[in-house]
């Protein structure tokens, strides 16, 4: 391994190096897609809060109440 200071300026600023084989430029570029996809940030988006629009029991009718009153109650919020 050769030290830091023996490297060419453009070995010192690449993101990574080739040591065997010839790569096509074309697998070169699928390498650093992917290595720069895993060097992202890579953390899961925080949870979406539930909508319970869609929610099974919003198509539930509530009971009906009965008694004096009944008929204004129905209609106030709950």
């Amino acid at each position: 391994m050769t030290a830091p200071e023996d490297r060419t300026p453009e070995e010192r600023r690449a993101l990574f190096r080739v040591v065997s084989g010839d790569p096509t430029p074309e697998e070169l570029a699928a390498l650093t897609v992917v290595l720069a996809a895993a060097a992202s940030g890579g953390e899961d988006p925080a949870p979406q809060p539930r909508s319970l629009w869609g929610h099974p029991a919003a198509g539930i009718r509530k009971p009906l109440q009965v008694g004096p009153g009944a008929w204004r109650a129905h209609a106030l919020p709950r």
